[in-house]
């Protein structure tokens, strides 16, 4: 397999710069995974490291939320063989919409392209509460949090990034004047 961070770069999806995070904070780099999950041979290759490391999990469904868990979800649960679903906000709101039910006592892996404070699985684990299911961890394509767990769930990422994070009253790039850029897709914060 081909250097994930090297695929990243090559595809356009690792960039350095000024960025407006969904979470609200900024950062000096910046992983739009749609470059490189736009490609399925890509994507497939992307996020085997994750899939490798789930395969020993109990996983009934694999849930993404909207936008950027969506791809993801679809490819981890093909490789695991393994329905797929996503969330999506509806009046602000992470919600399962479109006709997709889940059974009491299943077990639920979420997914995401880039965790970083994991607000977006954590909204898709709110989605999920009245349903009674247990979350069995959160698949990712790049784990920047710096952590190995979220919310009490296991990160399991294909690859690993250090990439800095401010809060925007402490962001050293507004302190210099650069423009931030907002990339991701969540309007509020």
């Amino acid at each position: 397999m081909k250097d994930l961070k090297e695929m990243l770069k090559d595809s356009g999806a690792f960039l350095e710069g000024h960025f407006l995070l969904s979470s609200g904070k900024h950062s000096d780099g910046y992983v739009q995974c749609a470059k490189v999950l736009m490609y399925p041979d890509r994507a497939e290759e992307a996020l085997k490291p994750a899939v490798e490391k789930l395969r020993n999990l109990d996983i009934d469904y694999v849930v993404g939320p909207a936008m950027g868990g969506i791809i993801v979800s679809y490819e981890v649960a093909r490789q695991l063989n393994k329905p797929s679903m996503f969330t999506e906000r509806e009046n602000d709101i992470m919600t399962l919409r479109r006709g997709f039910s889940i059974e009491e006592n299943c077990k639920i892996l979420i997914t995401e392209d880039v965790v970083t404070t994991g607000k977006s699985s954590m909204e898709a684990i709110k989605a999920l509460e009245g349903y009674n299911v247990e979350i069995v961890g959160i698949a990712c394509l790049v784990n920047r949090s710096g952590k190995e767990e979220l919310f009490g769930h296991k990160i399991y990422s294909s690859i690993d990034l250090d990439i800095k994070s401010y809060d925007p009253e402490e962001c050293p790039l507004c302190k210099e004047g650069s423009e931030v850029v907002k990339l991701g897709s969540r309007k509020k914060f």
